[in-house]
């Protein structure tokens, strides 16, 4: 049984999907959809085939792209042809899934409903302190949506609490920005923690949207997602991705 957790915000269909259910076994058990994994790739491709059917799109409608931590976002029409190097995406495409993986880093999807616009965005520390945010609300204003009107929401993430950084860490924001020190708390020695999804609201609504987090965290969760710093710190091979989509 597939689990899905939603936002009434967002309005129209779409999911942030946990572990749970699905093909994958061993440290990838559940529902492991990053083909870039080292899982068994006919249980990725029934994992997501299981995904599309939750949303009612067909496997080949469900689009992801070749995450790379950027700011760049791509609009789509149709299902590409070959993968795309990029973080975000956006559509006004009915029936045409957008898809973002994820370990650790935000999930971030967004909607117009109004003007029935909708897109995805992959926002760790660095496509978010680059700005793939705003450039994904940029994306779906260029398609007709209105600024006032994009609600956006926040996936499971890592959380505060889990996030320990080193000071040059803390020091490419505040440096660029002092002001986002207060996004970081003290943690041991010289270490901090940094807030990514406070970070992420920051970023939205500065950029006038509706925002807010599901408030759940991958790190501390083993039962129900993925995550990449966990993984790391157990000494494990690889790890699963979580998957988040959005469709009209």
């Amino acid at each position: 049984m597939l689990e899905i957790l939603t936002s009434d915000a967002i309005g129209v269909p779409h999911g942030f999907f946990t572990r749970k259910g699905g093909a994958s076994k061993g440290i990838f058990a559940g529902l492991n959809c990053g083909p870039g994994s080292s899982d068994v790739p006919s249980a990725v491709q029934t994992n997501r085939a299981l995904v599309a059917e939750a949303l009612g799109l067909s496997p080949a409608a469900l689009v992801s792209l070749h995450q790379v931590h950027s700011a760049d976002v791509v609009a789509l029409s149709e299902p590409p042809t070959s993968p795309i190097k990029a973080d975000g995406m956006v559509t006004a495409t009915p029936g045409l899934g957008l898809a973002i993986l994820t370990a650790d880093c935000q999930p971030v999807l967004f909607a117009d409903p109004v003007a029935g616009v909708i897109g995805a965005a992959h926002a760790g520390w660095r496509g978010a302190k680059d700005g793939v945010l705003e450039a994904t609300v940029d994306a779906m204003v260029a398609l007709g949506a209105k600024r006032a009107d994009i609600r956006a929401t926040i996936g499971p993430t890592i959380s505060q609490s889990a996030y320990e950084v080193g000071p040059e860490f803390f020091e490419a924001f505040t440096d660029d920005d002092p002001t986002t020190q207060r996004f970081f708390a003290q943690g041991q020695g010289n270490r901090m923690l940094f807030d990514l999804p406070a970070y992420g609201l920051h970023r939205l609504r500065a950029a006038g949207v509706q925002a807010n987090w599901t408030r759940h965290c991958t790190f501390s969760d083993p039962d129900r997602f993925y995550s990449y710093r966990r993984t790391t710190h157990a000494g494990e091979a690889d790890y699963g991705r979580l998957i988040a989509v959005i469709r009209l």
